[in-house]
């Protein structure tokens, strides 16, 4: 075994983000070593010419982390985007409406009363939230539905919507305009979803074509000679991504941010090196589990790649 020394934070003012993380990985520790890594494998996931995935949970969309999601997005870091229907939902509504900041322990009770749903922290009133995707969307569902016809996979109905939205601060806006596939498996689990359901109770031949978006990852996923994830979160965005991944004998590179614990034997708090018993994470992967909060991490992971 080669020992190397631990050296002692330097931060310096003038740093960059890319010298700041450099200093994670030579002088962190716990954690932040953890932390300093991921950036090192995300490099060689950037360098590789293999297919990138990103996943992701909606929570993290409600939040100013949206902004590193949104600019990775449009700097086409990625070329695969799976993630939860909130993250439509969130992405849609902050492009009309606006979310504000709250506490905690604020009185839930009071909360609803006033009409105001908290998400953690984050406070969205209902106008910011079902109200505004109601009016949008509706008139939106009948103008692709009319246009490109009843049968749509998921993915290519994100994406006629993501066209018509002119917000550059918009996730869907910049993965509509540099043809970055947006998978939802779980796409009526939210407020999107439910604005479907609505438009099909008055329009009983619109469909929506789940086979479709499996056929075009099977496209995606069978011939690539390369593949890496960066992991947000557990639940069914994380699992579908390396679902699929194991298709192709798992991914050879993979970074995974989590707050869930292992212990209970869910997906979210699965480490990284238990998938590689599934082989959805190669044995020879590089490969890393960073726990913590993903709004303090990505902007510091990602940040050094924008």
């Amino acid at each position: 075994m080669t020992l190397r020394k631990v050296d002692d934070y330097d931060i310096r003012s003038e740093m960059t983000l890319e010298e700041l993380m450099d200093q994670y990985e030579s002088s962190g520790g716990f954690v932040s070593k953890k932390l300093g890594y991921a950036r090192d494998v995300m490099k060689g996931m950037f360098d590789s010419d293999g297919i990138n995935f990103f996943s992701f949970p909606a929570c993290i969309v409600s939040t100013g982390t949206r902004g590193i999601i949104k600019d990775a997005v449009r700097k086409n870091l990625f070329q695969v985007l799976i993630t939860t229907c909130g993250t439509l939902d969130h992405d849609l509504a902050r492009v009309w409406e606006d979310y504000y900041h709250g506490e905690f322990e604020a009185d839930d009770s009071e909360l609803h009363r006033q009409g105001v749903n908290r998400l953690g922290n984050i406070f969205i009133p209902n106008s910011s939230y079902g109200e505004v995707l109601e009016r949008h969307m509706q008139p939106l569902m009948a103008e692709i539905v009319e246009e490109k016809g009843d049968v749509l996979g998921p993915r290519e109905l994100i994406h006629e919507v993501g066209l018509r939205v002119d917000d550059k601060d918009s996730i869907l806006h910049w993965a509509a305009r540099n043809d970055i596939p947006v998978y939802v498996p779980g796409i009526t689990d939210g407020a999107f979803g439910s604005q479907l359901w609505m438009y099909w109770q008055n329009n009983r031949k619109f469909k929506l074509d789940m086979m479709k978006d499996q056929q075009e990852l099977a496209d995606i996923v069978f011939p690539a000679e390369e593949s890496g994830a960066l992991m947000v979160g557990g639940g069914i965005s994380k699992h579908h991504t390396i679902w699929w991944n194991q298709f192709r004998d798992g991914l050879d590179h993979a970074v995974y941010i989590t707050t869930a614990v292992e212990y209970d034997g869910s997906l979210s708090g699965a480490r990284i090196r238990e998938a590689v018993s599934w082989g959805k994470v190669r044995e020879n992967a590089a490969h890393v589990t960073v726990e913590g909060d993903a709004t303090v991490f990505l902007p510091l992971l990602l940040g050094s790649f924008l």
